[in-house]
């Protein structure tokens, strides 16, 4: 992995606050009894949302300064709509939607919980069957199992399922990571097993552990080899090294309590270093990333691993990456534990010697666009033969690090007239910008159907981008 290429040369990038912890800690300092002080948030339209519904349920959120936010909690005392609804609007965040309906449940009142684009076509039914057991009441106002839904809240009671409740991980970490938010809030402990037949976005889940710990929550974690074992619990932070779940063999028992305020510092976003990571790989020049926790439970960590299986070289230092141009090759991965990285990774594959294989991502279909299809169809727009699968995606690549000259054959190009799609997600535009490293002349922002996307997760990244691509 260490590299000892020169660095001089290198572009460096600062990457923002992650935001699934920002997510998760606005939440816990929200329920908290005090002020927090929590640093290097995210600055981006889906952690808005998180904020402005917090705010509606009685948290006071101003700025202290940039990326920083004072918070002063509700004191675990969560109140919806009496008579009618209050309305949360959870735009197009999946995590606010899904994280926050199970916080809400655990209080009192109702909630009309709504969306828009593709949030009324993406599943809800499994966590919201799971608030419905513990007492919470759901109504779904559109298409079943997705939503628009009210939630009537009434705290949630584990004595109704006799302290224990299984939920599935197969279309979404989210539903177990709402409910573990939610489970310190009821009266009596809740112990919560990992059922369904798989356990996709496992490493979510361990960011969500991260906040309870932090926040002063007392769980416990027990594991077994198969469903016909003896549990074990794990000592106390054994749970950092569970790399893998799987269903029925994994529980979690939450015991009731109350968030503590403090002041907590988010790590670096792993998701939106891997479009500069990919970067360095694929460009002319070196690029360091900081403010990355070098032993962060986040999971798309594992880019650095997939860099390194598909050839790059890369050096490790103090809170920062170095990534060199590399010549790539095909890898056959499976990205069940890192879906967010797909698309970046299909575009790296593109221009990899030989095939990649995208294996176990099928959950995919559901997220901001089916991120399945629209790598595929954008990549094919170029020139770039990718199938798509039941489950991922087999990627021909067009040869190795593409540090061509311009007018060579081989050079991508768009079709006059044609534009790239970012399919109204984030991910996919910032990924397509790795193209201009292999054709300067694509000029994707300006080719792009809508490059404003990216403000849902990553504000500046286009400024940030033009970083890498200047000489």
């Amino acid at each position: 992995m260490e590299s000892t290429q020169n660095q001089q040369n290198a572009v460096s990038i600062e990457v923002p606050g992650s935001k699934s912890l920002s997510h998760r800690y606005l939440i816990g300092a929200a329920l908290a009894n005090g002020t927090s002080t929590l640093r290097n948030v995210q600055n981006s339209s889906d952690i808005h949302v998180t904020r402005t519904l917090l705010e509606q349920i009685g948290a006071k959120i101003e700025p202290v300064s940039d990326r920083e936010l004072s918070v002063s909690g509700v004191h675990g005392v969560v109140r919806g709509g009496s008579g009618s609804p209050m309305d949360c609007d959870v735009g197009e965040s999946g995590t606010s939607c899904r994280l926050l309906s199970a916080v809400f449940a655990a209080g009192d009142g109702l909630f009309r919980i709504f969306g828009h684009g593709r949030m009324h076509d993406r599943p809800v039914e499994d966590l919201c069957h799971a608030l419905t057991r513990l007492g919470a009441g759901v109504v779904y106002t559109g298409k079943t199992g997705c939503p628009p839904f009210l939630l009537q809240a009434r705290g949630l009671n584990p004595d109704l399922v006799k302290g224990e409740l299984s939920i599935g991980m197969d279309a979404s970490s989210q539903y177990f990571s709402g409910l573990l938010l939610a489970a310190a809030m009821c009266p009596t402990s809740l112990v919560l097993e990992l059922g369904g037949n798989k356990a996709v976005s496992w490493p979510y889940v361990g960011l969500t552990l991260q906040c309870l710990t932090d926040f002063g929550l007392s769980f416990s974690v027990a594991t077994r080899p198969d469903k016909t074992a003896a549990w074990k619990t794990l000592a106390d932070g054994a749970w950092r090294e569970v790399a893998l779940a799987v269903p029925g063999c994994l529980r979690i028992s939450v015991s009731p309590g109350s968030y503590r305020s403090g002041v907590y510092e988010i790590e670096g976003d792993w998701s939106q270093a891997s479009y500069f990571l990919a970067a360095g790989a694929l460009g002319s020049r070196p690029v360091c990333v900081r403010g990355l926790q070098e032993d962060s439970l986040q999971g798309d960590r594992i880019m650095l691993d997939i860099l390194c299986k598909m050839g790059a070289q890369l050096s490790l230092g103090d809170n920062c990456v170095t990534v060199f141009p590399s010549p790539l090759h095909g890898v056959d991965l499976d990205m069940s534990a890192c879906p967010d990285l797909v698309q970046t990774v299909a575009v790296l594959a593109a221009f990899a010697h030989g095939s990649t294989r995208i294996r176990n991502v099928a959950h995919l279909r559901l997220k901001e666009s089916d991120r399945i299809a629209a790598p595929a169809e954008e990549l094919g727009k170029i020139g770039v033969v990718a199938d798509t699968l039941s489950d991922g995606l087999l990627i021909s690549g067009k040869g190795g690090n593409v540090h061509m000259k311009r007018g060579e054959s081989t050079l991508p190009s768009l079709p006059e007239g044609c534009m790239f799609s970012s399919h109204n997600d984030h991910r996919m535009a910032m990924a397509l910008a790795l193209l201009d490293l292999v054709n300067p002349d694509l000029h994707v922002q300006s080719r792009l159907d809508d490059a404003t996307v990216v403000k849902k997760s990553f504000p500046d990244f286009w400024t940030k981008w033009q970083c890498v691509l200047a000489k």
